[in-house]
């Protein structure tokens, strides 16, 4: 639980804060032991949410990147671990949740936790496994900086790339909202009005625009139906792909096969993989134990099953890519595959990962960049020749009664 506490420390110096401890009581003594006197001690209003573990979840990948960032500048200039956290603590009063969980922290490395230890216990946010495991492995060999760094590279490269895929799809997403509308309107309402003046001359329409005649009154008449389906098949795919674990294998395998779209998924998953892989490696994570951690980095369910399948025979004693290119149905590309085997052969397997999400991270880039050039004006011929036809059905009659009147 987590307590808020005003009062006066050891300094004199006045003092509003939180404390982690079971219950109250714990919170009095652990107060006493620091040399606070509190003036007002209750149970934070977060902390009541979080029984039982109510609102854990996963922690932000900017928050992560920023807590590596900032922790490892401070221990960078000579900090102790437990003067940077409050120096952290101090700059993120603002942000409530985030504040709770290095408040927790700080208060179980003061009763003398390890980083390690803190990250695990602490009740604010799951950390992913793969990360407190290379903290524990860089608190005993010494190099908790150099991983926090690594690490927040990583999280920041993320955190990044999903900023400008948004940002990138946001003109593409605004120009398919408007598209839609004006084609919804022009064919609800204008076209019936308009083709409605030819029914009364009980002239014989064109097929162009009986087509779209047919489409505008089944979209009027059925429009709330329509909108439910949506609704329903929307809802069904997302429940399907959360809870049915064939559902979702069949689906992400399936992504991995799309044309430009699965290359990119591949590149994403493994290179994610692969510079995850060769961090815990660098830190001392055994090879083995490193990549069974690593899979769980993996969102595509496909590539997840092939690439714990081959850990678990890294375990029993085979080669990675000897396991990779056994395993049934793999989905790992050959230059991987490859890369991965010189490595184990020349014992230079981090290097090779390394180098291999770099190239990944890279191909994407270079790829989503190009991708998103040809978007606008695939766009433009697609609304542009929607917009024509329905002109077109709209100006036929009048070609029609034209003709016929000469």
């Amino acid at each position: 639980m987590i307590f808020k506490y005003r009062g006066i420390d050891n300094n004199g110096k006045k003092i509003v804060a939180n404390i982690e401890a079971n219950d109250i009581e714990e919170a009095k003594g652990k107060l006493k032991a620091r040399g606070v006197i509190y003036s007002q001690l209750s149970e934070s209003r977060n902390s009541l949410a979080m029984l039982d573990g109510l609102t854990k979840r996963d922690i932000p990948q900017d928050d992560l990147a920023m807590f590596c960032k900032e922790l490892s500048t401070y221990l960078k200039s000579g900090m102790t671990l437990l003067t940077a956290l409050k120096l952290m603590i101090d700059g993120h009063k603002t942000a409530k949740k985030f504040h709770l969980f290095l408040t927790s922290i700080l208060t179980m490395i003061e009763e003398g936790n390890s980083l390690n230890n803190a990250l695990t216990s602490q009740k604010i946010y799951t950390i992913p496994l793969f990360f407190t495991r290379s903290i524990k492995v860089a608190e005993n060999s010494g190099t908790i900086k150099e991983v926090l760094i690594k690490m927040g590279v990583f999280f920041s490269s993320q955190t990044k790339l999903k900023k400008e895929l948004k940002t990138a799809m946001a003109y593409p997403i605004f120009m398919i909202s408007i598209s839609f509308i004006m084609v919804a309107v022009m064919i609800t309402f204008i076209i019936p009005k308009v083709t409605s003046i030819f029914a009364e001359t009980n002239q014989e329409l064109p097929a162009l625009t009986t087509f779209v005649l047919s489409i505008s009154d089944f979209l009027r008449d059925n429009y709330g139906l329509l909108i439910f389906l949506a609704i329903f098949i929307i809802a069904s795919f997302k429940l399907s792909y959360r809870f049915f674990s064939f559902f979702t294998h069949l689906i992400d395998r399936f992504a991995l096969m799309l044309p430009i779209f699965g290359g990119l998924i591949h590149n994403f998953q493994i290179g994610r993989f692969s510079y995850i892989t060769a961090i815990m490696l660098k830190s001392g994570v055994s090879f083995a134990e490193a990549i069974k951690l690593s899979v769980d980095v993996v969102d595509n369910k496909a590539l997840q099953r092939v690439l714990a399948t081959a850990s678990v025979k890294v375990v029993e004693g085979n080669k990675f890519s000897t396991a990779l290119l056994l395993a049934k149905n793999t989905v790992i590309k050959k230059n991987f595959l490859q890369s991965l085997a010189v490595g184990e052969e020349s014992s230079e397997v981090p290097a090779v990962l390394d180098n291999l999400s770099t190239l990944y991270f890279e191909e994407n880039s270079d790829k989503t960049k190009m991708m998103l050039s040809l978007i606008e004006p695939i766009l433009m011929l697609v609304v542009g020749g929607i917009i024509g036809v329905i002109v077109a059905a709209m100006l036929l009659p009048i070609f029609s009664l034209n003709l016929g009147a000469t």
